[in-house]
Formats: structure tokens, sequence, C-alpha cells
């Protein structure tokens, strides 16, 4: 009968004498021994005890020569199973010991202390030999192993240390990666005695004039220190956004850094308008034409009265040349300019600057939409996330208790977030509902953007209300409020409905639920906008044509601003702070409400774009906005933190700034562009007011100005030229256009030529693995018969012959 042969390989472990343990990884020596005596007696095993293993176990040598070459034993969980000295061999690998080896480290830095020995220009040691320096790059297999041994080359560093200056000294060791106690014994070890010390001082070797270089350059090195913490702490909302990440997620968090980027965006903004605008007509200001109005503390809310007559507004701005004022006015009251004085052409200021400011938004609205697609979407990247984070996540430079413990939080979100990112990618579509779910899409859809056009009807048919009372009858301080009021009720009622209608569709994803719910609300915001757009240049310019309609077209912008940081506070304080006191008074556990992302970024971005129309018709919007920017965050921070909760589902929210940063771009500021384009190029300027009232255009300033310098003289005549030629040409626009399309060709280009190299760089790293693999087996397989062998002998030199065993059992 035959039956199956259960066969195990154990492989017996050295004696346990304590000469013959094995190793750890520090003992450079004995790993080296080994891997040379390996090397050495592979060929001499192969040779001599090859046929004999297979005379004296055949069955174990025809089961372990029946295994793959690429496939070592394998244990009682799967993994393979290596002896004592391939083990030995595997922690004498490079990659196992650069980073932890202290001999191999103190080489590294004793080749460092002889360099800049050599550079300062000291004797060096001349009874050294070459091969008592050993270094990383010398490491390898033919060195003599007693060269390697870590007392040796700690007594060659510390000769080397004690021939640095003291501040070289110390930067050598502050650099090493060793351990405090360590660097202490090897400070104290390259310290020369007092006695030499005081010969030192005696010969002037160091003198005062050195001590006092080491003090300055210490007191510079702390200095500097200081300055970078300083510059760290100045950062704006540093340790808040480092808070909200730990305790909230990245999803949270996108939204306070998007708040951040828009803070960033309004400052590069207003910085011109301030400087060649805003801050030029205050310096000249125009006569008062008419009385001015007192301050009456509406102006807060309507934007106008007072207001009105300030550099807040288009209509203030003059549209004269703008001079240092004159000593003394002449006959007639008229005023020249003194010697030397700068003209200043206030019209053609206002709309270079205008167009300036929107093109350096522009690039840089372009700039970080490029850097944010570059970090989100990485070409080649790894799926060993895992291991990044939980490995090399801690900065082990933090020291603070508060510090630490935000440093757990945020590594311990990331680890939630990176957890389930990969269960929903890992998770297997349901076949059987998605008809229903689909149906259910549809038909939220279509309710979605029937409340949208509901919406849109709305405000269209109560501007169109608004304008015919304006006809009859002046507009009183408090109807100037109406729409705007309506406005924001829409804006903020309607998001509320798509939310519950949203709770129908269950998404899997909470991600494609965030975005499903920022496209309905850009939606409605977007056609809304739209229509305010079509309400104030295709109708309300037509009624205002004895009044300043640009004025009016801010005073609008600026309640609309005013009336949605209102609204925003009141969402904030009834849809988190009533939400979560009524949450915990009818459920027995504390539950508190989630942080909308899709409708508080929204609300950023349609904010954002509110200060964009408005740029050219209140050049201090900018302002208002960054009041109002600062005031959200530190409103929402301190809700965030006392009414919300962190997500049920975490997820990561990897690509989230990219789409905020492209819907700000694509939507947000291409729609204020053609706004405002419109406005300069088609519209008619007031007649009554602002610095274009004597011209058909806006953009005819322009033209005006070539006029001029064509009149000046031939020294000027290439400005013409250049402003006939590349501006209102519309060659430079194609060309720009197919250099545009160029670039973004090449790039993509360039993008896929380096994919294709990680591929073949990820299948060439591959390949080393199985070889690498394949070796190891290998000397697995020459250690076992060596092990066999010499258990053979032992049995042999044991057992007695069988010859005396039958003769003893005859007598």
């Amino acid at each position: 009968m035959s039956q199956s042969l259960a066969f195990v390989l154990n492989v017996p472990e050295t004696p346990q004498d304590p000469e013959d343990q094995e190793p750890s990884p520090y003992d450079e020596s004995e790993v080296h021994d080994s891997f040379h005596q390996l090397i050495q007696e592979q060929s001499r095993w192969v040779a001599e005890e090859g046929l004999e293993l297979q005379q004296r176990v055949p069955g174990a040598g025809a089961l372990g020569a029946s295994g793959s070459d690429r496939q070592a034993l394998l244990g009682p969980e799967g993994a393979p199973v290596y002896s004592t000295a391939t083990l030995r061999i595997l922690a004498s690998m490079p990659s196992r010991t650069i980073g932890r080896s202290r001999g191999a480290i103190l080489s590294q830095y004793y080749s460092r202390t002889v360099r800049l020995r050599r550079r300062a220009g000291r004797p060096q040691l001349r009874d050294v030999g070459r091969s008592a320096r050993p270094s990383l790059r010398l490491y390898d297999l033919e060195l003599d192993p007693a060269v390697l041994e870590e007392d040796e080359k700690r007594g060659l560093l510390v000769k080397e240390l004690q021939g640095l200056t003291v501040a070289q000294r110390d930067h050598m060791l502050r650099g090493m990666p060793l351990s405090l106690s360590e660097k202490r014994c090897l400070r104290e070890e390259s310290r020369p005695p007092r006695g030499k010390r005081r010969a030192r001082g005696h010969r002037g070797l160091l003198s005062c004039c050195s001590q006092l270089r080491d003090s300055c350059i210490l007191a510079s090195h702390n200095l500097g220190l200081a300055l970078l913490s300083g510059l760290q702490a100045l950062m704006p909302w540093h340790y808040a956004l480092k808070r909200i990440g730990g305790q909230f997620g990245s999803s949270v968090l996108s939204y306070f850094l998007f708040l951040k980027t828009l803070l960033a965006f309004n400052t590069l903004l207003l910085l011109p308008l301030l400087a060649f605008i805003v801050g030029v007509q205050a310096a000249f200001p125009p006569a008062p034409s008419g009385s001015v109005p007192a301050f009456r503390g509406l102006e807060l809310l309507t934007g106008g009265g007072r207001f009105t007559h300030t550099v807040m507004y288009y209509g203030y701005y003059s549209n004269a040349t703008l001079n240092q004022p004159c000593a003394s006015p002449r006959d007639g009251g008229q005023c020249t300019p003194e010697a030397g004085g700068l003209p200043y052409n206030m019209p053609l200021a206002y709309l270079f600057t205008v167009g300036v400011a929107f093109f350096i938004t522009c690039i840089t609205l372009v700039y970080s939409m490029s850097r944010s697609f570059g970090e989100s979407y990485r070409v080649g990247s790894t799926s060993g996330v895992h291991a990044i984070t939980v490995f090399c996540s801690w900065d082990y430079k933090v020291t603070q208790k508060w510090a630490t413990r935000l440093q757990h939080d945020n590594i311990r979100t990331q680890l939630k977030e990176l957890l389930a990112e990969g269960q929903l990618r890992h998770r297997p579509p349901r076949a059987c509902g998605r008809l229903w779910q689909a149906a259910v899409l549809g038909l939220v859809w279509l309710l979605c953007l029937g409340t949208t056009l509901v919406c849109a009807l709305a405000v269209y048919s109560f501007s169109e209300l608004v304008l015919q009372q304006s006809r009859v009858s002046a507009e009183r301080d408090g109807a100037l409020l109406a729409l705007p009021l309506v406005v924001c009720l829409l804006n903020l009622g309607a998001p509320y409905l798509f939310r519950v209608l949203a709770a129908l569709e269950r998404h899997d994803s909470p991600v494609l639920e965030v975005y499903v719910a920022i496209c309905r609300n850009l939606i409605l915001k977007m056609v809304i906008l739209g229509i305010l757009c079509y309400h104030w240049l295709g109708r309300r310019v037509g009624t205002l044509k004895d009044q300043c309609w640009e004025d009016f077209v801010g005073q609008e912008l600026y309640r609309l601003m005013v009336m949605d940081f209102i609204f925003t506070l009141l969402d904030t304080l009834l849809g988190e702070l009533v939400w979560r006191l009524i949450s915990e008074k009818r459920s027995q556990r504390k539950g508190k409400p989630e942080f909308d992302i899709a409708g508080n970024v929204l609300e950023l971005i349609y904010g954002q774009t509110l200060t964009w129309l408005g740029v050219l018709f209140s050049p201090l919007l900018p302002a208002m906005q960054i009041i109002k920017l600062l005031f959200v965050f530190y409103v929402k921070k301190t809700s965030l933190m006392a009414n919300c909760q962190a997500p049920r589902r975490p997820w990561k929210a990897s690509h989230m700034s990219t789409v905020f940063i492209s819907l700000l771009c694509f939507p947000s500021f291409l729609g204020a562009a053609i706004f405002l384009c419109y406005a300069i190029w088609q519209v008619k300027p007031s007649s009554i007011c602002g610095p274009f009232r004597t011209l058909d255009t806006m953009y005819e300033a322009g033209k005006v100005w070539v006029r001029h310098l064509e009149e000046a003289g031939p020294r000027v005549s290439w400005l013409p030229w250049i402003h006939r030629y590349l501006v209102e040409s519309a060659f430079p626009i194609y060309l720009a256009s197919a250099l545009l399309l160029a670039v973004i060709y090449l790039n993509i280009q360039v993008v896929k030529g380096q994919r294709k190299v990680i591929c073949l760089l990820k299948e060439q790293l591959s390949n080393e693995g199985e070889d690498k693999i394949f070796l190891i087996n290998k000397l697995q397989r020459i250690y076992e018969r060596k092990e066999r062998s010499r258990v053979g002998r032992t049995e042999e030199a044991v057992t007695p012959p069988a010859v005396f065993t039958d003769d003893w059992d005859a007598q």
C-alpha cells in the first residue's frame, strides 16, 4: 500500500555557543566574515559534497531538488523559512546596514573630517595607511575585515575631530545620525586635555579673536534659527490649520486651505489698485460737486450715501491728468504744474491698472492650478502610501506635548482616510441595483435642475419688478436691499433642498457625493449671477442715463457681498449651533452635524466672483473681501470646533484643492473677465461721472493716448506701432494661442514619456527582486547541504558498526 510521504525539512541551528551565536547587523566584521566565507566555500561544497549528499539522503535530496529555483521553503504561514546563516547574510546586505550600522557611520564621517582638514590646509595623519580609512564606497567583499573594526575607526575619527576647530567639530557631531549618548562620548573624547589647551592658549593658537569669531558665529546661528521660527509663526493660521487637519481630516482642511488661497489672491489684486488708482486719487482729490451727505450708519448695508463721495466707487475718480499742486495760480484761477511736475493720466491708469491686475490674477490662477494638478496627479505614484505614513510620518524633532498630540491625531486621521479609500477602491460594484440607482439619480437631477430654473425665474421676475418701481419713483435705502435679500435667500434655501434630494441617491463614495453637490450649487449660483449681469448691463444702463450707473452696479455688488456675509453668519448659527442643540436634546447620544464642504466652498467661490465682477466699479471691493474672509475663517473655525464632528465616513481629499482651483478659474474668473470685457468694449460710460465720462467706450482711452503719442513726435513712434500691430491686431492672439497649444502638446508628450520610463523602471525593479530571490534560494540550498553533511558525519561517528552489534547479539 502506497502512503503519502510527508516531508518536513528541519534545518538544525548552530550550537548555542557564545562564540557561534548569530551576530547582529551592527557586528560588521562577523557579518563580513560569514559572507566572505560563504563565497569561498561555495564551490568546494558543491564539488565535494554534492554526490555524497544525494547518496546519503536520496529522498530528501529528491524532494529538495524538485522545487523551483525561485521558490524557497515555506513556513506554516506561507512565508519563506531561511537558515540562520542565510539570515546572517540578509542582515549584512547594504540596504539593511546603511543608516543603522554604527561602524559605517563612523567611517563615513571620518572621511568627511579628512576632506575638511585637507581643505583647511591642516596636517594629516601620515602614519595611517590608506586601507585604514574605510568608507561606504569601499565597503565590499575584498576589504580586510580587521580594517572595519569599530574601535579602530572610532579612534581615527576622534583623532581627526581633535584637529578641527570647535565650531567645525560641533557642526560635524551635530550632523551625525547617532544617539545623543554617542555624540556626547565623541565630544568628550575629541576635546584636548586641559594642559594642551593651556599650551595652545599660551602659543596663541586659540586667541581672543578666534573666541570672538566663534561667539559671533554661534550668535548669528541662533539668531537665524529664531528668525526662521518667527517666520513660521507669522504664517497665517499655521497651528489652526494643523489642528483642523488632525481632528477633522483633509476633506474639511481643504476648505480652509482654499479660503487661505482666496485671501492671497485678493491681496495680490488689491496691491496694484491701491498703488496706482486709490492712492493717487486720494493724494489728488477732485473738487466736490455739491454737498456731501453725512454718515448715518445705514451706508454699511447699502453702500450708498457718504461712501459715494469717496474712493470706494468709480464715479469719484477724475478724468483729467493729475499733476503736483502748483505754487500760485495764474489769472483766471487756473493752476499750472510746477517745473518738473510729472503728469498722471488718470483714465489711462485706471484702465491699465485694472487690466494688469486681472492679468496677474489670471497668471497666478493658472500657475496655482498647474501646481495643484502636479501635486494631486503625480506621475508614477506608488501604492506604498500606508507604509510611508506608518514609518515615515513622525517628526522626531517635536518635543512639546501639544505638538505630539496634534501630530498623533494627524497621522491617525491620515491612516483612516487611506484605509477608507482602499476599501472603496476594492469594493465590488453592485449589479442588482444599478438600474434603480440610475433612475433615482436621473429623477434627483431633474428635480435639482427644476429648482434652479425656478430660482432663476424668481430672480428675473423680481429684478424686473424692482426696475419698474424705480422708473415710477426714486428708490429708498430700504428698497435697495430687496433684490440682494431675495438672491441670498434663494442661495441659502436651494442648497438645503439639494441636500435632502441627495440623501435619496445614496452614493457609495463620499467624494462623489461632494462633487455632485458642488456641481449643483455651482449651476444655481452661476445662473443667478448671469441673470444679475444681464439686469445690470442690459436693463439698468438704459434707465440710469442721467445718473452714474457704474456707481449703482458697484453698490449692488457691495450689497450682495454684505448680505452674503450676513447670511453666512446666520447659516453658521442656525444651521450648525441650533442643529447641534436640538440633536443633543432629542437623542441620548451627542450627535453633531457634519461640516458641509460643498455648500461652504461654493459660498467662497460666489463671494470671490462678486469681487471680480465689481473691481472695475469699486476698486476697494477686494479690501472688503479680505475683511470678510478673515471674519469667515474665525467664525467657521470656532463653529467647526464647537458644533461639528468629523465625517462619519472618512475619505481622503487628494484632488479636492485641484477641483476648487479649477472651479475658481473657469466658471468664476472666466465669467467675470467676459463681463468686464463687455463693459469696457461695448457699454457707453456715464457722461456725468468717472474717468471715462467724455468717451464712447472705456477702451477708447487707450486709443486717445495712442493719438497723443503720435502727435508727440518720432521719439515715441514705436509705442503707437506696438498698439496698432500687437494690441488691435488679431494676429498676436492667434500666435499666442498656437504657442499655448504647442506647449500643452509638448507637456503631454513629456508626461507620456515619463510614464513609459516609470513603467520600465518598475519592471526592472521587479526583475531584480526576482533575481535576488533566486540567489537567496541558491544560498539556502547550499547551507542545507552543508548541514545535512555535518549531521550525517556526526551520526556516523556516534553509531557503532553493524558488525560488532551482530557479534554481541550472537554471544
